[in-house]
């Protein structure tokens, strides 16, 4: 049953180093602040999943703490590659990186698979692929019913899945509405689950008209934190936009490594919290 607690609090409870950690969102309301307290806890040796790895799981391998990664497209959307993502992959920086990849829908049918309490997830996919050359976790097997050649893939069942939200009631219970990806999933799937949102209140009820609203209830979710801006930069569909400026000046701060160590320390290290880590921002030339 979920508790309303500080996110500093939920994270040192519930991730721990070699945990395998889902940092869930669909170009919106992806986990930023969440991302953040785990890097300044320091946890190591974790193996990382998430559909679209961007920016901030480009921080979190750059900061040390991710030893693999499970995806199915990794980059800085709209603006080019991750950079401290390919130095770890090409060059061990700051610790080497295993990663697994997989394809969209391959992601979206393990999570299934995990939620369900399902072995693996099976998909019409991967035919004429050569990426099954390199994932061994990529199987083909044949329906028993019709004799269709179909893809499968081992459950995804994290240790702790975190998402942000729009909204959570004081019992716990989420509210979520605009793009959503694989968050529900993500969560029904892991052993522990944490959700920080915009803001808490005392009756759940979507906008007029809001797309796609999910609940998740509170006996789901372990932690509910209250964080306003938790995804910042990403958007939260009726709170703040994306701030696109951020993820092209990402490109100059995460090439070089002393440059993206400086503003790690400086940003996310040396603040205590989202709020802090907004006003360094803004009070530094270009978030540098």
């Amino acid at each position: 049953m979920a508790e309303i607690v500080p996110l500093r609090e939920a994270i040192r409870h519930a991730v721990r180093d070699g945990d395998v950690v889902a940092l869930e969102g669909f170009t919106h309301l992806i986990p930023f602040a969440a991302g953040h307290e785990i890097i300044r806890q320091q946890r190591r040796h974790l193996t990382l999943v998430r559909m679209t790895p961007d920016v901030i799981y480009d921080q979190v391998i750059g900061a040390g703490c991710a030893a693999k990664l499970v995806f199915s497209w990794g980059g800085n959307p709209g603006v080019g590659s991750l950079h401290r993502f390919r130095d770890a992959v090409e060059h061990g920086w700051p610790a080497p990186l295993a990663v697994e990849e997989h394809a969209h829908a391959a992601m979206a049918a393990a999570y299934v698979a995990g939620a369900s309490g399902l072995p693996f997830g099976v998909l019409r996919g991967y035919l004429g692929s050569d990426l099954p050359k390199y994932n061994p976790n990529i199987k083909f097997i044949e329906c028993p019913f019709t004799g269709e050649r179909l893809a499968a893939v081992p459950a995804i069942r994290p240790d702790v899945s975190v998402i942000h939200a729009q909204k959570a009631d004081r019992r716990g219970n989420v509210l979520l509405w605009g793009v959503t990806g694989v968050q529900k999933e993500a969560i029904l799937a892991a052993a522990r689950a944490v959700v920080t949102v915009e803001e808490i209140v005392d009756t759940l009820e979507p906008p007029r008209h809001a797309p796609n609203p999910v609940v998740l209830p509170a006996w789901v979710i372990d932690a509910v934190c209250e964080v306003k801006g938790g995804a910042f930069p990403s958007y939260a569909l009726g709170y703040y936009p994306r701030n696109n400026a951020f993820y092209t000046q990402w490109d100059g701060i995460s090439r070089d490594r002393e440059t993206f160590g400086a503003w790690i320390d400086r940003h996310v290290r040396g603040t205590r919290d989202v709020a802090e880590f907004r006003r360094s921002l803004e009070a530094a030339p270009q978030h540098a």
